[in-house]
């Protein structure tokens, strides 16, 4: 019953915010701003450019509310346009390129000790050239496929797997240079 109860209060809230309720947009963005903001400094470096494309990402869920057809997840919902918000300021800022190299190869994170804090992980993750963090990004951590990958960012399938491949070869290289740094044999 609980549940069920606070789904009707969240298409409440939900319903309020479409008809610009500030106190129901204000919910919103408590319930979910530190989520959200997790999310975009996944993309972005700066914690405060982080949090300027979270508060852009924000307005556009505000506008767009009245299309959420509450199929999904809200927090799904919002995400996605942070996520989206996000790509097109590194396209915009930074031009992103991304190599056209069909050669990749899986590899795999398993035999990979979890030792390190997640500041740790983000900085290895951050290093990462922005083609490569992007993709890593959307696949990796948002459980995008490949395809859909491609059609975000407008690039063909084995280019996002290419640089996929080509962020966890680095990123493997680098957890192997940290993991013999903090065990002393570097």
């Amino acid at each position: 019953m609980k549940v069920l109860y606070l789904n009707q209060e969240e298409n409440e809230i939900i319903r309020l915010a479409i008809e610009n309720n500030r106190s129901a947009q204000q919910k919103i963005y408590a319930k979910f701003s530190s989520k959200m903001l997790s999310v975009c400094r996944q993309y972005i470096k700066d914690i405060h450019q982080a949090e300027d494309i979270m508060i852009t990402a924000f307005m556009k869920v505000f506008v767009n509310l009245i299309k959420f057809e509450q199929k999904g997840s809200f927090e799904g919902w919002i995400r996605r346009i942070m996520v989206n918000e996000c790509i097109s300021h590194i396209r915009v800022q930074k031009k992103v390129s991304f190599l056209e190299d069909e050669n990749y190869f899986e590899e795999s994170f398993n035999n990979i000790e979890s030792q390190f804090s997640v500041e740790d992980i983000q900085s290895l993750i951050d290093s990462l050239p922005d083609g490569y963090k992007i993709v890593f990004n959307l696949y990796a951590i948002e459980g995008y496929k490949h395809q859909e990958i491609a059609g975000m960012l407008g690039i063909k399938e084995g280019t996002s797997k290419s640089q996929l491949s080509h962020a966890r070869k680095i990123l493997k290289e680098q957890i192997v240079k940290l993991k013999n740094y903090s065990n002393g044999t570097e």
